[in-house]
């Protein structure tokens, strides 16, 4: 059977995350974000070597830890310097779900210069979660103006 170079659904980026816990994150990313999970592959005992969930139309890919492969999660590495965005349709609802589910919301939604709504969120696993419903629509250049009037106001 002929297979697609890059399979569907997976045109652009897909985040990988790693967890101490895969089969708990799975539960909290359903609860918390709504996640569907759409495959898991699990070892007899019960590490996960490779899961995928969808978040809205967002695929994202996800294992345990495997230190014997170099591959760690947050929680081993002391933290994490990557962060996930994800637009939703409603942000303030959203991170309220995720917070009543157990992540610790780092920024509350606020509305920001650039049209969007958004709020940053750590799970329980470590992993930096941007949300943002867009509010307005604004070109380059007027973004640029307003990040340069938001620069002129911290310098004060």
């Amino acid at each position: 059977m002929a297979a697609q170079a890059i399979p569907e659904g997976y045109e652009h980026a897909t985040p990988y995350l790693c967890v101490k816990g895969a089969a708990d994150a799975l539960a909290f990313y359903a609860r918390a974000f709504g996640a569907v999970e759409t495959m898991r592959l699990a070892e007899p005992s019960g590490r996960i070597g490779h899961a995928e969930i969808k978040i809205g139309g967002a695929p994202i890919m996800l294992s345990d830890e495997y230190p014997e492969e170099s591959v760690l999660s947050p929680a081993t590495l002391g933290g994490t310097p990557v962060s996930i965005h994800l637009y939703v349709p409603d942000v303030d609802a959203f991170v309220a779900r995720a917070e009543a589910a157990g992540g610790k919301v780092l920024r509350g939604p606020a509305d920001q210069f650039y049209g969007d709504r958004s709020a940053t969120l750590r799970d329980p696993f470590g992993h930096h979660w941007f949300f943002a419903t867009r509010k307005e629509a604004v070109s380059d250049q007027e973004m640029q103006r307003r990040y340069d009037a938001e620069l002129a106001k911290g310098s004060k």
